[in-house]
């Protein structure tokens, strides 16, 4: 449901990329750093070098920067339960859809196609939304979206028997949201003030997040086991329709640029195309905005995959129903949520980078284990079997992929939020629109080989082997980004001279 990553040991390295021309209007962090998670040692140096005080950015009455407190503020109240409606909505849509594809199809190849329906407009479209949700009316463009998205949706219902057409208005839709998404994003330091943008991201984290456990875990299974997935599209469609009325009532917020309608088309495009060149630029300047991006990269190819291979593994590995394979997403979503909960009470007392690389390298181990979750319990039930108490209940094949994925919940957690929070903190009110439009690009571009892949291999060569191999990719990653972040030798030697 945001979503600050400065070095841990070491000022950051100076990138040799000269800066952009978006770094010369970068205004002061949206937050001093002192959220989810303990500010790193340059934490006190802004974007264009310079120092600054961190207790600046403190809330002046201690007590407003809570999410009770910008609750209160009646535009952004209407702005997140927007968020919430779509959010719970899209991630109920997705398990929806893919138990409808499975049960249609029995090919993880198909399941793929679908997730690929969703990413594939992201790719191609996203960073061309974000530069023109920087000069359009934001709140336009939420109720626009929202509305669309309902007729959408409305129409997969009355096509649940086809999928081609399925496939096709699923494109529309996720064409769609990557107007939405950079749009939404964009709202938020414009409705609360920035003493409380930390609480209001913070919030919008949680929801982001805590709405994959409560759509795609609970209220997605629930719906289909209880009225099918043709009657969870049509209360998506409500959903939608719902955000679209919260959004109706928010106050207009105009483009920062000049309107669209250009005399010359040429000059107009490329307007758009070095706009986009510069948010390409912002990123690569930027070396913690770019790990973030990898980070959130990572984890969000894993929803995917995970998605892809959900249905197959229920029905090989535990002997269920395609619909069935709650029972890994349902753990992984209340893990989800549990790993806010930690990141909430204990982050501050940890380095963000180091919990980010841990999270990573045991969300690896964790899916590596899940593939084994077989021979795990065979040994743990041999362990049981001259044990003198009675724990046959905790190793049950289904205990221990609970269990499993639990835990995996809780390390994807401490990687994904504060990356998430990190970048909304990191990024000047100016090109919010068009760098966010870039971030969700190279994410889905990250997220797109990964699903293109999985579906056909495991086909071919079982749930098993994929999953393995998706788990050792994963903890390479981690160990890559240990190493990278490691202290230089000299700046060792500084520190303890």
């Amino acid at each position: 449901m945001t979503e600050r990553d400065a070095e841990l040991l070491h000022p950051p390295e100076r990138s040799t990329i000269p800066p952009p021309p978006l770094s010369s209007i970068g205004t002061p962090p949206a937050s001093d750093g002192h959220g989810l998670m303990a500010p790193d040692d340059d934490a006190t140096t802004n974007r264009e070098g310079a120092h600054y005080d961190p207790a600046e950015d403190e809330p002046a009455d201690g007590g407003s920067s809570n999410a009770l407190a910008v609750l209160r503020n009646r535009n952004f109240l209407l702005l997140w339960l927007s968020q919430a409606s779509t959010q719970i909505g899209g991630n109920m849509v997705v398990y929806g859809l893919t138990v409808l594809i499975y049960s249609a199809t029995k090919s993880n190849s198909a399941v793929s196609l679908l997730l690929l329906t969703f990413l594939a407009p992201a790719v191609f479209f996203s960073a061309i939304a974000g530069v023109y949700v920087d000069r359009l009316d934001r709140r336009v463009i939420l109720i626009v979206t929202n509305l669309l998205r309902a007729v959408f949706f409305a129409l997969v219902y009355v096509a649940s028997g086809n999928v081609l057409a399925i496939f096709i208005l699923n494109i529309a839709i996720s064409t769609v949201t990557t107007f939405f998404a950079p749009a939404e994003a964009a709202m938020i330091p414009v409705l609360v003030e920035r003493r409380q943008l930390l609480a209001a991201n913070g919030l919008f984290t949680f929801t982001q997040n805590a709405a994959f456990a409560l759509g795609f875990a609970f209220l997605g299974p629930l719906v289909v086991n209880l009225a099918g997935p043709e009657a969870l599209i049509l209360t998506v469609a409500g959903l939608y329709l719902v955000a679209s009325v919260f959004t109706i009532i928010l106050p207009s917020v105009p483009g920062t640029k000049s309107g669209l309608a250009a005399r010359d088309t040429e000059r107009a495009v490329a307007t758009i195309v070095a706009e986009l060149r510069e948010g390409f630029s912002y990123i690569r300047a930027h070396r913690n905005i770019s790990w973030s991006l990898i980070y959130l990269g990572v984890t969000a190819s894993l929803i995917g995959v995970l998605g892809v291979l959900g249905p197959a593994f229920a029905t090989d590995a535990l002997g269920l129903a395609p619909k069935d394979f709650v029972v890994v997403v349902l753990p992984l979503g209340m893990g989800i949520v549990t790993g806010i909960l930690l990141l909430n009470s204990y982050g501050k007392y940890f380095p963000r980078r180091r919990v980010m690389e841990g999270g990573l390298v045991g969300l690896g181990v964790l899916l590596t284990a899940l593939s084994a979750a077989g021979p795990i319990t065979r040994f743990l039930q041999r362990a049981e079997s001259i044990s003198p108490v009675d724990v046959s209940g905790m190793v049950s094949l289904l205990a221990v992929v609970v269990g499993i994925g639990f835990l995996a919940g809780i390390a994807y957690a401490l990687v994904a939020i504060p990356a998430q929070v990190g970048l909304q903190e990191e990024l000047p009110e100016e090109v919010r629109g068009r760098v966010f439009g870039v971030l969700n690009m190279l994410v889905s571009v990250a997220s797109f080989v990964p699903i293109i892949i999985v579906g056909p291999l495991s086909d071919n060569f079982g749930t098993t082997v994929v999953l393995v191999v998706v788990g050792l990719a994963v903890t390479l990653t981690g160990v890559v980004s240990v190493v990278a972040h490691r202290p230089h030798p000299a700046a060792s030697a500084d520190a303890s001279a």
